[in-house]
């Protein structure tokens, strides 16, 4: 038997639209703000969706929040999460060109409904390749940045986890990132002899990531495989401190295909009004045309 954590009285679609990559922000003065990737925002001179609630079960959309950058810096905007510090909001989020030359970027916003404008900050110039940034506030105050990034040199290399504190302005990394986790199983394979980089690898993804700090643990929530099937998968890691070392759980993944989910993943934490712990994810929908928000209770610390 391992101690981990247990997902149950999953319910979803709870929005009939799009929504991947779902953030759920827990608002200081009651209620909800979920933001998601959006792809069918075109060419709207805003990106990301935004959608409000009071109990995490009835949404209501509040249109488009983050004003687009100049294009040249980028077409495809992935993964937005929101801080809430000291009366403003910022949104940590990657642009790039298709798949390449993502990078972290931060926009900043009075309202947790916008508008986001970017504060012409990168945060990864290092990174070959950087997305999903999460944001993570520990009891003591001090924040950290939780992010994946391209790995070559490594028996499974691939995209993997890596954190940095961040600095004081929110807009920097307050020192260099250090190594979170890297793919240690197969169920973690993004697809067989593929191109990247002018080589050719068995490319591993883990992707995603979201933190809390529960009965003085961290826990971490990723996921795993390729986004774009039925493999995709929810995994988790333990740690006593936020820069780690952290640990997998081994057991099998929190969440994967079945039972109604189609390739769950890239999930968010968040607190019920019952003060219950929550997650939030996107599944296919039934055609796979459409990944959709999904939520359920998570329990850390349990046995499975």
């Amino acid at each position: 038997m391992t101690v981990g954590a247990r997902v149950d009285g999953i319910v979803g679609p709870v929005w009939e639209g799009y929504f991947a990559d779902p953030f759920v922000l827990r608002l200081a003065g009651g209620g909800y703000v979920a933001y998601g990737t959006d792809p069918e925002a075109g060419e709207e001179p805003r990106v990301f969706e935004a959608l409000e609630s009071d109990d995490l079960r009835s949404w209501r959309p509040r249109g488009r929040v983050l004003e687009r950058l100049p294009d040249a810096l980028g077409d495809q905007y992935w993964a937005p999460e929101v801080a809430e510090r000291d009366g403003a909001y910022w949104m940590y989020y990657s642009v790039g060109r298709g798949i390449e030359g993502h990078h972290l970027r931060v926009a900043r916003s009075g309202s947790p409904f916008g508008p986001f404008r970017d504060a012409g900050a990168v945060l990864t110039p290092d990174e070959t390749f950087a997305i999903d940034a999460h944001p993570f506030r520990d009891d003591d105050g001090r924040w950290y940045l939780f992010y994946a990034r391209d790995v070559l040199d490594h028996p499974r290399p691939g995209t993997h986890l890596a954190v940095a504190p961040l600095g004081d302005d929110m807009l920097s990394l307050a020192s260099p990132p250090v190594a979170v986790l890297a793919p240690s199983a197969d169920w973690q394979l993004y697809e067989r002899d593929r191109e990247m980089y002018g080589a050719r690898y068995d490319w591993h993804t883990l992707e995603g990531p979201a933190v809390v700090r529960r009965d003085g643990s961290y826990w971490l929530t990723y996921s795993g495989g390729a986004w774009t099937g039925p493999g995709y998968a929810v995994g988790l890691a333990r740690a006593a401190r936020p820069l780690g070392p952290w640990h997998e759980v081994e057991a099998p993944p929190l969440l994967r295909s079945g039972s109604g989910l189609n390739g769950p993943g890239h999930n968010s934490l968040t607190v019920a009004p019952d003060g219950h712990d929550m997650i939030a994810f996107h599944s296919w929908d039934g055609r796979a045309e459409r990944r959709m928000l999904h939520l359920g209770r998570i329990r850390f610390g349990a046995t499975v």
